[in-house]
């Protein structure tokens, strides 16, 4: 049976400071990392046969964190090999970093702080930004966007290897994972926009009769800001 964890990267110092990240790499907070640690320890019970994150420093270094309490050896890998056409003694995981696992990539928001965002062009034009499915930030990528990329992925690479029943971890950001649990969820645009994932946050699933099915409980969605 194939298992599916996705893990949101600690807190990170953009997170921290309240600033648009977006493809800025940027490190883990020691708050950040100290998140993360107990995650590692949630799964260190866990064999995981392949991972997956970003090209992202935080995304990377909150894998790393979750590896150091494995008893495996994680080796990046060339993003273009087949898992079984490299790994086939138990001691490595084989890990894949591809950019189309990335943040958002905000465009001129980026390395702009939230509140001066909201200033300069309005709060509720900054809460469609965030929030909405289809609506692009300034030379940047919608939600829909990211959706587009991150389930071409998943299909391509992700997927095939839950059919083989392997259990795989994905270090990720806040928007490629809700675009991923969108699509494995069948969640409405609308709704979709309104999932909140904290830095830390681990989402699981089984694969059962061909469907991925969430552990652990119903996903949370944040009450929508009303405008008038």
């Amino acid at each position: 049976m194939g298992k599916l964890i996705l893990v949101r990267h600690g807190q990170s110092m953009w997170n921290k400071k309240q600033i648009f990240t977006g493809w800025t790499d940027v490190s883990l907070t020691s708050q950040g990392i100290e998140e993360i640690q107990i995650i590692a320890k949630k799964l260190k019970g866990t064999k995981f046969d392949v991972m997956f994150t970003s090209r992202l420093e935080r995304a990377r270094a909150t894998l790393l964190i979750i590896m150091s309490e494995q008893e495996k050896t994680g080796i990046f890998t060339h993003e273009h090999k087949k898992y079984d056409a490299i790994f086939n003694d138990n001691q490595n995981i084989p890990i894949f970093s591809h950019r189309d696992l990335n943040e958002r990539y905000y465009g001129l928001l980026q390395g702009m702080k939230k509140d001066y965002a909201r200033d300069k062009f309005g709060e509720k034009q900054v809460y469609e930004w965030r929030r909405s499915y289809g609506v692009r930030p300034p030379q940047g990528e919608s939600l829909q966007d990211v959706c587009n990329r991150v389930v071409l992925y998943f299909t391509d690479n992700i997927l095939p290897l839950l059919q083989e029943d392997k259990t795989i971890l994905v270090s990720a950001h806040g928007n490629s994972l809700r675009a991923l649990i969108k699509y494995i969820g069948n969640i409405s645009k609308e709704d979709i926009v309104h999932l909140e994932l904290a830095p830390g946050d681990i989402i699981s699933y089984v694969l059962e009769d061909g469907e991925l099915v969430k552990e652990g409980g119903t996903y949370e969605f944040t009450r929508p800001m009303e405008w008038e």
